[in-house]
């Protein structure tokens, strides 16, 4: 198979990052050389409109005739200067037919020479044209006025790509733009980095936990809460793998034991039968432990089948609808009558209205005496109880209670009653099996869209709580 090449995540954010700041400063870098050149551009055109106005006042006489003299050229050529550009504009003085009387830089002209009519007539006092080689131009023009007659025009006329020309020193803003993109690339850069590397130290510690050493040192001291939870969690489910890998060996341990211990008897048991140590009517009660034995064995064997079927998903259902106040009836009846000993009382309490749910009805049976027995084995001597209560939540589920008044369960073991094969340690040493009642129940409840939960535990009683979905009654 073809391994695909993965990067670390600093690299990856930061390339990232880096390429979308890079790309940003970019844009903002050609935003703002546009903005310059059409500010710059503006300004340009009020100047020129300015000298084109002062040009036509200097150059009418008191009876308002035209009079270009020597000195026009030095004023132009001072005010040019304040345009800051490259290139000098053309100047044009035209008569108000638009003969041109005027250049400047001097040009040679024919007799009659005069600008384009569209320019001539409009009535813009700033006109973009746009020449026959395809450049273009702006065009700012004056009226040469004099006790309100008009003896001509004064014509400016200039490249637009002179008139956008940006003098600023460019130099400057690329230092400009350069540093800044270092300064971005060196905050993102740090930024990931402390991000990336408690996340690094928690892949670390993963690859440890995987190759099964769960000694690992985490820190904590992290100031983004995302970060802290991460590390958090990380070091409980750490402290948590650690505890069910302690708790892994003990159970196997137990299991073992468990399931050692009558085949040893059984062996014991069958081998005096055999050599004749025992005889007569003490052969038969030493086959009858014998066959107590194997059933025991069996039991556990039948329950790690069971289990380990459900979990593979072999185990079929037959859901149907069932009214659980009479299925739970039946069930607790069934179970009540197959106690050798009655020195307890058993209680239903059902609800009012009607309970459906879509349920198997033999799967629900082995739950809920399943958890009839375990109360069974937790209750006193004397004034044990059991009830039973069937009623309707507020999410639109049934739930079956078994509550018991028996010793309950310590507060350190109600965690791990769930989990295969754990068994408490007062319920080991008085009842065998091999710890798969609770956890093959609650693998039953899920496959029928249910679930089992220890809803609370006390030196007063045990209740668990059995949820079903509710169906609507037909």
């Amino acid at each position: 198979m073809k391994t695909e090449k993965r990067t670390t995540l600093l690299r990856y954010w930061t390339t990232r990052y880096v390429i979308t700041f890079f790309v940003g400063l970019l844009f903002l870098s050609a935003l703002s050389m546009w903005y310059m050149q059409e500010k710059e551009m503006e300004n340009r055109l009020n100047l020129q409109k300015y000298l084109a106005d002062e040009t036509a006042d200097r150059v009418v006489d008191e009876n308002g005739n035209i009079v270009i003299g020597d000195v026009l050229s030095q004023i132009l050529d001072e005010r040019e200067k304040l345009l800051l550009t490259n290139e000098e504009p053309m100047i044009y003085i035209t008569t108000v037919d638009g003969e041109i009387i005027f250049t400047k830089p001097k040009l040679y002209l024919k007799t009659g020479d005069s600008l384009p009519k569209p320019i001539l007539n409009s009535q813009e006092i700033i006109q973009r044209v746009t020449l026959s080689d395809g450049n273009r131009v702006y065009v700012v023009k004056s009226p040469i006025e004099s006790a309100g007659h008009q003896g001509g025009w004064v014509f400016i006329v200039q490249e637009e790509r002179a008139l956008k020309e940006v003098k600023q020193d460019h130099e400057l803003l690329g230092i400009m733009m350069f540093g800044l993109g270092i300064l971005g690339w060196a905050v993102i850069y740090a930024l990931s980095f402390r991000i990336s590397k408690p996340i690094q130290h928690v892949a670390r510690a993963a690859v440890q936990i995987r190759e099964g050493n769960y000694d690992i040192s985490l820190n904590q001291d992290a100031r983004e809460q995302e970060i802290y939870e991460l590390m958090s969690s990380f070091k409980e489910m750490t402290n948590r793998l650690t505890q069910l890998e302690k708790l892994r060996a003990q159970l196997f341990a137990g299991v073992t034991h468990d399931l050692k211990t009558p085949v040893a008897s059984i062996s014991g048991l069958v081998q005096a039968v055999r050599d004749e140590v025992v005889t007569g009517e003490e052969s038969k009660e030493f086959l009858d432990i014998t066959l107590k034995e194997i059933k025991r064995l069996q039991t556990m064997i039948e329950d790690l089948l069971d289990y380990n079927a459900l979990s593979a998903g072999a185990f079929t259902f037959k859901l149907e609808k069932k009214d659980l106040n009479i299925l739970v009836a039946e069930i607790s009846e069934q179970w009540r009558l197959t106690q050798e000993e009655q020195n307890f009382s058993l209680k239903l309490i059902h609800a009012e209205e009607k309970l459906v749910s879509m349920v198997d009805p033999y799967r629900l049976q082995e739950i809920i005496i399943n958890l009839l027995n375990n109360a069974r084995q937790s209750l006193p001597s004397k004034e044990g109880s059991i009830v039973i209560v069937v009623y309707r939540g507020e999410d639109s589920h049934n739930f079956i209670e078994i509550c018991d008044n028996g010793k309950g369960i310590p507060q350190q073991e109600q965690s791990f009653v769930f989990e295969p094969f754990y068994r408490g340690e007062k319920k080991k040493l008085k009842v065998r099996g091999l710890g798969l009642g609770l956890p093959f129940s609650r693998l039953l409840a899920k496959a029928q869209n249910g679930d089992i939960s220890l809803k609370q535990s006390s030196d007063k009683g045990t209740i668990f709580s059995i949820s079903l979905p509710s169906v609507t009654k037909n």
